[in-house]
Formats: C-alpha cells, sequence, structure tokens
C-alpha cells in the first residue's frame, strides 16, 4: 500500500466529510468542497478521521491521490489557501476594481482580470496581490494565470513573480 495512503487524514473541529457514491463532500467554515469519486478507492470515515484504502493493489497509487486531494480539502475548508505575488518593475501596479483586478505592467493598456468562483483576490499595496480561497487547485490557478500576463524576464527581473520566486538573471551582452 502507498505509503501517503496509510496516513489517516484528521478532521479539524467544525469540518464535516460525507461520502456519496458520486464523491466526497467537505463542509467547513471556509466553505464546502466537492470532490468526484475516486473508482478503486475506499474511503471511510470513523469519528475524527478519514482513511482512503485501494479496493485492489493495481490501484495503490490512485489510493494515495485520492488521499492528497483529500487532505487539501480538508486543510481548504478548515484554513484556506493564501498565494502572494509580487510585481517588480517600474510603473508595474495592481489594483482593484470592484471584484476584478486591474494590472498596469508596461502594455499600452490595462490588463483585467475577474476573480473565478471562489477565490477572492486583495492588494494590500500597488504592488502585491493575495489569492485566497478553500479550493488550492483554484488560487494556485489564478496565481498562475496572473503571473502569466507578465512572467519574470531573465535580464532585469521585471514582471509578476511569486512570493519568495528565485529568479535567476543572465548576464548582460558584452561589448
Amino acid at each position: 500500500m502507498s505509503r501517503v495512503a496509510k496516513l489517516p487524514i484528521a478532521l479539524p473541529k467544525g469540518v464535516e466529510c460525507s461520502v456519496a457514491a458520486d464523491g466526497v463532500t467537505v463542509k467547513g467554515p471556509k466553505g464546502t468542497l466537492k470532490s468526484v469519486a475516486f473508482p478503486g478507492v475506499d474511503i471511510a470515515v470513523n469519528g475524527a478521521e478519514m482513511n482512503c484504502k485501494p479496493v485492489a493493489a493495481a490501484n495503490d497509487k490512485l489510493a494515495g491521490t485520492a488521499r492528497a486531494v483529500l487532505n487539501n480539502m480538508v486543510k481548504g475548508v478548515s484554513e484556506g489557501y493564501v498565494r502572494k505575488l509580487e510585481l517588480v518593475g517600474v510603473g508595474y501596479r495592481a489594483a482593484m476594481q470592484g471584484k476584478d483586478l486591474s494590472l498596469t505592467l508596461g502594455f499600452s493598456h490595462p490588463v483585467l482580470f475577474k476573480a473565478p468562483e471562489g477565490v477572492a483576490l486583495e492588494t494590500p499595496s500597488q504592488t502585491e496581490i493575495l489569492i485566497k480561497g478553500a479550493d488550492k487547485q483554484a488560487v494556485g490557478q489564478a496565481a498562475a494565470k496572473i503571473r502569466g500576463f507578465r512572467p519574470p524576464e531573465p535580464y532585469k527581473g521585471k514582471g509578476v513573480r511569486y512570493s519568495g520566486e528565485k529568479i535567476t538573471l543572465k548576464e548582460a551582452k558584452k561589448a
């Protein structure tokens, strides 16, 4: 059996989990998340913990994946996920326009980004963007889309980068 799948998932206080034939639903203070059913994986809820076991030895890897996905759902509805982006460059700014994010990234026009369902955007300063939500995949996807508008370039490092991301700068041309 997979080492990941062996570990039980602890359900924090206030988090409810229900397993049905069509999938798993996890409810918590930060929202409700639903996952599709994992074929070949038996999911059991015992009090304050959840376990994933493969039905057959061939489904070993899928049991580990199911456990990881369910653990991310439990963490998302109890604590939530936050991704921080930084804008580096002269004149690069971010501002909220209602629920949309307006980015000034050196193009001839501002870039408008509409927040996907279940994701909240914040701009604590003009060069910082916080992406918050209960669904880890949705938060990461929104962060990747925003970063994709102007990824960091390798000569000066200008662009949108994840907080703490290391950019390896190339050497400039020699005369």
